[in-house]
């Protein structure tokens, strides 16, 4: 199966080539990709697939969207 994936801020480094068309495991979980890519779980605040918030045991389908986010700061 093929995922979108983007990596956004200070984690983009992460972003793979090919991202657009991310080829993966049927059934594979975004904690899955996110070991795979090399990313630690305190790394990644947010997670969103296809817009809605989701977790790091959610299981990923074909033509998903996936994206990553870091914590954030600002004052």
């Amino acid at each position: 199966m093929h995922i979108e994936l983007k990596c956004f801020a200070t984690l983009s480094r992460y972003t793979p080539p090919g991202a657009e068309r991310y080829e993966l495991p049927d059934g594979a979980t975004v904690g899955e990709i996110m070991t795979r890519l090399g990313l630690a779980q305190e790394d990644v605040k947010l997670i969103f697939v296809n817009g809605v918030k989701a977790e790091l045991d959610t299981r990923l389908k074909d033509c998903d969207r996936l994206g990553l986010f870091p914590a954030v700061g600002g004052g």
